[in-house]
């Protein structure tokens, strides 16, 4: 991926009384009719109470070692902080690093570098999520969501290597393992692709800043994180290694079984450029081929994934806060059947998570390239 190819890669004209026009219009219509504000309300802000309670408690309960009193207890503190971290990550950040939380850009920054204290960096995460993956979702080389180098393959135009055909099975696991591999190399190896690529520009910052920056945080997060656990915990070295690794598999594991399931779907048509250069869609087109939602009655899963079961409504609509997805949802599907689009909706998360792995064992075979 290089800034270059970024700048030729085109979509088609949305062109005149477009479906993109008509949806947005009626959004519009829908909060000004309700007068609805597009972002926060105040369940949003007991939500993020709540989110955040879900990873800071269990962790202030292991540093003062009252976890300790059994190892049960303790490891299932950490496992809680790796549910927090994707409530945390899909409930508040997320919608945070859209400035889709508050029409205030500190309390947007505030909120959205929680990301940074998570053991991520919110500005190489704006760069992929906003830029690469909001604008090329599915676009093989890039978006990065579907770029898992040669361990997954995760589009029709990625190369096939013979362990593929068994990924179905060992998918799970490296999911929890990329959250891992995410918090100590990652970071550094796209923030120098994307300061080499001149995509740092969109943060105002160089590259030497921004690698100051990074290790700074990186320090902070494993310091508080592992060092302090290491010195209060009141266990042995190993159960604290242990649990920080399984907190992160835990997290790894949810956060893709959430934003996996909307795009690597047998639905999705991994569209790509006409010589290199333009895709046979609009935008906003493409976004319906290539995304699904699920789950669209679980409430609960709604409620602690941020919406993202809305992911047709989320890629449209990034900048409204996701407790409005569902309304939205309505409104989106039926301009989408006016315009004879397709407006794909696995009806349960166990249907969604089946058909994800089907993918990939279709993926995984050589015919399937």
């Amino acid at each position: 991926m290089s800034n270059a190819k970024l700048s030729i890669v085109k979509f088609a004209s949305k062109g005149k009384d477009s479906f993109h026009d008509a949806v947005k219009k009626r959004v519009e219509d829908y909060f000004k009719t309700n007068n609805l504000s597009k972002l926060y309300t105040p369940k949003m802000v007991v939500k993020t109470f709540a989110m955040l309670a879900m990873y800071f408690v269990p962790f202030a309960l292991i540093v003062t070692g009252v976890a300790s009193v059994n190892l049960l207890l303790f490891y299932g503190a950490w496992m809680l902080m790796g549910v927090g971290i994707a409530g945390i990550g899909t409930s508040v950040m997320h919608d945070s690093n859209h400035g889709a939380y508050s029409n205030n850009k500190y309390v947007n920054r505030a909120l959205g570098g929680l990301l940074n204290v998570l053991g991520g960096y919110s500005r190489n995460w704006r760069i992929q999520h906003n830029i690469l993956h909001h604008t090329y979702t599915n676009v093989d080389g890039l978006d990065e969501d579907i770029d898992a180098g040669i361990l997954l393959r995760m589009s029709p135009n990625a190369r096939h290597i013979g362990m593929h055909r068994y990924q179905h099975i060992y998918a799970w696991l490296l999911y929890g393992i990329m959250n891992i591999w995410w918090v100590t190399a990652k970071d550094y190896k796209c923030l120098i692709k994307y300061g080499k690529n001149g995509l740092l520009k969109k943060e105002k910052l160089s590259l030497t800043t921004a690698l100051i920056e990074l290790t700074f945080f990186k320090i902070m997060y494993f310091g508080v994180t592992l060092v302090l656990p290491l010195f209060f915990a009141n266990v042995p070295w190993y159960h604290v290694v242990l649990g920080f690794v399984t907190m992160h598999l835990v997290g790894g594991l949810l956060l893709a079984c959430i934003f996996q399931l909307a795009h690597v779907m047998d639905t999705s048509e991994y569209n790509v450029p006409d010589d290199g250069q333009k895709m046979g869609n609009s935008w906003a087109i493409h976004q319906l081929l290539n995304t699904a939602n699920f789950a669209p009655n679980n409430k609960l899963l709604s409620w602690y994934i941020g919406g993202l079961n809305y992911q047709i409504e989320h890629h449209l609509f990034p900048q409204i806060c996701h407790v409005h997805y569902p309304q939205l949802s309505k409104i989106v599907s039926e301009v989408a059947k006016e315009y004879n689009i397709p407006y794909n909706v696995q009806p349960t998360f166990r249907k969604a998570l089946s058909t994800h792995a089907q993918m990939l064992k279709s993926l995984g075979r050589p015919q399937a390239a």
